[in-house]
């Protein structure tokens, strides 16, 4: 009896090891990308709420119609797309991939043909664990490079950033140590009409 209360014991012990083991492995960056991922084929309207300095030039963004469309989800807990329209510019994608040590935000940029822009697949890793609901991605070498030869030398000192409140909204952020910031925040609660497929891709969700 007493050896069979021994045995038990430690099958418990065993058992509450492999829990908690298992609810450790659940990190800030698989939090992220599964929330992230549960807005799978849906689309949202955005409006920016940061944009600083203003701009001596016309803007891109402003006063145009602003839709994310999570549609790249084949394997969501690996890698999600996010297509990123801006009026009639489908040109950009979020594409937002788990590394070893965390998450990877890159920016595909495509012409209407389909071709990559000569900036593309730019973007960094995060340095940390984030949380939940915000990681950051400052620039990466690669990136630094590229815009060193496209005369890019605003860019030399991104970090992005996104943000998610399931069920309430989602945020897209580039900032710079010089005081730029630029968000545009997506309303989570109000689901809109799907846009085209972005440049270079194949239709559907």
């Amino acid at each position: 009896m007493k050896k069979t209360l021994l045995a038990f014991a430690a099958l418990s012990v065993a058992g509450c090891a492999t829990s908690s083991t298992g609810a450790s492995s659940s990190t800030p960056a698989d939090a992220f990308l599964a929330a992230l991922g549960a807005q799978c084929g849906k689309a949202y309207a955005g409006r920016i709420t940061a944009n600083q300095p203003a701009s001596t030039t016309p803007d891109a963004f402003e006063g145009k119609a602003l839709v994310m469309h999570v549609r790249g989800c084949d394997d969501p807990a690996r890698e999600i797309r996010v297509p990123f329209h801006v009026g009639d510019d489908h040109s950009r994608t979020w594409v937002v991939t788990r590394t070893t040590a965390g998450l990877r935000l890159k920016h595909d940029h495509r012409h209407e043909d389909g071709s990559p822009d000569a900036v593309t697949m730019y973007g960094g890793d995060t340095v940390d664990a984030g949380t939940a609901q915000r990681q950051a991605f400052p620039v990466d070498a690669e990136s630094v490079a590229m815009f060193k030869r496209e005369g890019l030398n605003a860019s030399l000192n991104n970090t992005w950033a996104m943000e998610l409140v399931s069920g309430k909204t989602f945020v897209y952020e580039l900032s710079r140590p010089n005081g730029r910031l630029f968000r545009v925040e997506f309303d989570l609660t109000a689901p809109v009409g799907l846009p085209p497929a972005p440049w270079g891709s194949s239709g559907g969700g």
